[in-house]
């Protein structure tokens, strides 16, 4: 059995947290058993990380081409990297041009505190879709993803298709969970996510966010080196959010590219309201709701989350027809 790259102490800290943490208990009395458990068995991973250059960083990557297919982005999650695509990735490798980025500043990409806003990300984004000669596109950015993939169709010259986002901030007001209420409204709760590291964050996230899958211990091994002595610049992401929807906010009823909304209905850090108000607003938008699923439901339901992205990349995505 391989080692468990998280560790006792931080175990502790992180049920510690999650104790005074209300949504904890509900998760933790539907979630299977086993899940969020570190799964010591070989990953035997299908995608392939890389390293460029780009605007003067050395950002990882991935990329599988094929002939004749539709073409997609994943950005990467928090604390994730883009390694959380592995099964998805493996599903639609052999039909569908896929690309995936640790955006700056998060999984095993360069990045310091200036790339925390979302602002900073897009342009980012432009550039790297520029070093890559990315059109027509179709971008999956859960989690911290889903504002930068607003932020990019709004503010830039962008050259995506469509976007499919969830389980992340962007529409105002935020309807948090109380463990982001928390991380986003107070400097002692930053302080003590800061003091506590990442291995307690990544454990804390775990055990909030699935109730079916169990990530590997090669995954977990590399979401901690991905984190490690970044937690303060992470919580400054946090700080800096709400400030940061304003940018996205008054636009959305104004965004024509079309919008694959998708949620877990139990996510215990962005509740699926934001969903459903998001899908009012924007104007040429689909709503997928996973039920039975946490907040990483891009693992928690990964069959259904690929049938979702197959069909829409397949050309679901033009039938995201005007409402309301």
């Amino acid at each position: 059995m391989s080692k468990d790259p998280i560790g006792l102490v931080a175990k502790m800290n992180a049920l510690s947290l999650m104790l005074i943490t209300p949504e904890y208990y509900k998760v933790r009395r539907m979630r299977a058993k086993n899940a969020s458990k570190i799964d010591h068995k070989p990953a035997n991973l299908s995608m392939e990380p890389k390293r460029m250059q780009v605007d003067g960083l050395n950002i990882r990557y991935a990329q599988n081409s094929v002939k004749n297919g539709p073409s997609i982005l994943f950005l990467s999650p928090l604390p994730q990297s883009i390694l959380c695509y592995d099964k998805v990735w493996a599903s639609l490798s052999e039909k569908t041009n896929l690309v995936a980025l640790d955006m700056p500043g998060f999984g095993r990409s360069d990045g310091d505190s200036s790339y925390m806003s979302f602002a900073a990300q897009s342009a980012f984004l432009e550039k790297f879709v520029a070093k890559m000669g990315l059109s027509d596109f179709h971008i999956v950015a859960p989690d911290v993803a889903m504002p930068v993939a607003l932020h990019y169709v709004i503010h830039r010259n962008h050259k995506a298709k469509s976007i499919l986002i969830g389980d992340g901030p962007g529409i105002l007001p935020s309807s948090d969970g109380s463990l982001i209420k928390k991380i986003v409204g107070s400097g002692f709760w930053r302080t003590t996510v800061n003091m506590t590291g990442a291995a307690t964050f990544i454990s804390g996230a775990n055990s909030l966010g699935y109730l079916h899958y169990s990530p590997t211990a090669e995954e977990m091994s590399d979401y901690l080196a991905s984190y490690s002595g970044r937690m303060s610049q992470i919580t400054k992401w946090f700080k800096s959010y709400p400030e940061g929807s304003k940018t996205i906010d008054p636009h959305l009823e104004t965004l024509t590219v079309p919008v694959q909304v998708f949620w877990g209905d139990q996510d215990a850090f962005l509740t699926t309201d934001n969903a459903k108000r998001l899908h009012a607003r924007l104007p040429n938008s689909a709503l997928t709701i996973f039920e039975n699923c946490g907040h990483f439901c891009y693992q928690d339901k990964s069959g259904a989350f690929c049938d979702m992205l197959d069909a829409w990349a397949q050309g679901g995505y033009t039938s995201a027809v005007k409402h309301g």
